[in-house]
């Protein structure tokens, strides 16, 4: 698969890196809105710095993977599948649900591999989690709590353009609710507090949220997300069940831990995503390159993207309203 990056930006040069290590990928060229940024990281991988057009008037590219800042997901998402090529688009593919809903459209009248950028369903323990639950090591899954809480908040000026906490954060956490339930969400219920940065608050945020979802079956979700955690990049996931209970366990250095005298003392988990989901941006590009060359459905759709957006749009009306919102509600 030749591969044409678009967005030469911290999350861009994670997955230059998973692409150059994929034996059957190779890195075609870069763009980027800072053309000096896409020539360096074109340079370092063999690659052409190219600019936007041009990428999708090269017949020599197979794939895009969009990268770029959020409001530019959308239109580059819909020139890829009208060019015929397949793409991988990092989250979300936009900020509202009828800009999202207008590029599924285009992929229906286009259809090519389209995977979208959830990375944690790539992530080994999550997605062995996910292994034992459909084994049914757990008898049946009755309650499911998310933990994901950030080392350190934004800065302000990334809240007000993120398009708040549940669309740019909690999103990951909504898809992998979704996933790991496995049955349609029926309602969402959300709280926010402003506990950490008064920044956030003033630019129309919050930093602290709490949120449940309950399914058709009555399964209960909990999500607890933070944009603040002194000690490193908190992601947990427990499942229970009527049979037992599987925890997902934060990821630290060497996973090492001390019994003694003095007590008991393990690493502080790692700092942040780009270390904590090394693997899993590796994984999703080999699962990217494999659905094209199978021709099959990749781990995480376009309409997976749609379904964690209209959970994010829920829990905003949620936390706004102050009451339980129906799924149905939101279309």
């Amino acid at each position: 698969m030749r591969l044409a990056l678009i967005g030469a930006g911290r999350i861009g040069k994670v997955h230059a890196q998973a692409i150059a290590a994929h034996p059957e990928a190779a890195l075609s060229a870069v763009a980027d809105f800072h053309a000096p940024a896409a020539e360096a990281l074109a340079a370092e991988y063999g690659a052409r710095s190219l600019d936007v057009d041009a990428i999708f008037d090269d017949g020599e590219i197979d794939a895009v993977l969009i990268a770029s800042s959020t409001p530019t997901h959308a239109d580059y998402l819909e020139r890829a599948a009208r060019a015929g090529k397949a793409v991988l688009c990092e989250k979300p593919i936009a900020l509202d649900l009828a800009r999202t809903v207008a590029a599924l459209h285009v992929l229906a009248s286009h259809p090519v591999t389209c995977s979208l950028g959830f990375n944690r369903r790539h992530d080994p323990q999550f997605a062995a989690l996910r292994r034992a639950v459909k084994k049914g090591w757990i008898g049946s899954l009755e309650t499911l709590t998310i933990i994901s809480r950030d080392p350190a908040p934004p800065p302000a000026e990334y809240v007000g353009a993120s398009g708040g906490i549940f669309r740019d954060m909690t999103i990951h956490d909504f898809d992998m609710a979704r996933w790991l339930l496995d049955e349609p969400i029926a309602t969402v219920h959300a709280t926010g507090s402003c506990l950490i940065d008064p920044a956030i608050g003033e630019a129309g945020d919050v930093d602290t949220v709490m949120v449940t979802l309950t399914t058709t079956s009555g399964r209960l979700c909990h999500i607890n997300n933070s944009r603040r955690a002194c000690y490193g990049y908190d992601q947990r996931i427990e499942a229970f069940g009527s049979a037992g209970m599987l925890q997902a366990q934060n990821e630290t250095e060497t996973r090492l831990r001390f019994t003694g005298d003095p007590g008991q003392w393990e690493e502080t988990p790692k700092w942040f995503f780009l270390e904590r989901y090394a693997e899993a941006y590796r994984r999703e590009i080999d699962d990217f390159v494999t659905a094209w060359k199978q021709q099959r459905a990749p781990l995480a759709g376009a309409d997976d993207g749609l379904q964690a957006l209209r959970l994010a749009e829920a829990a905003e009306r949620s936390r706004h309203e102050g009451r339980c919102i129906a799924l149905d509600e939101i279309d």
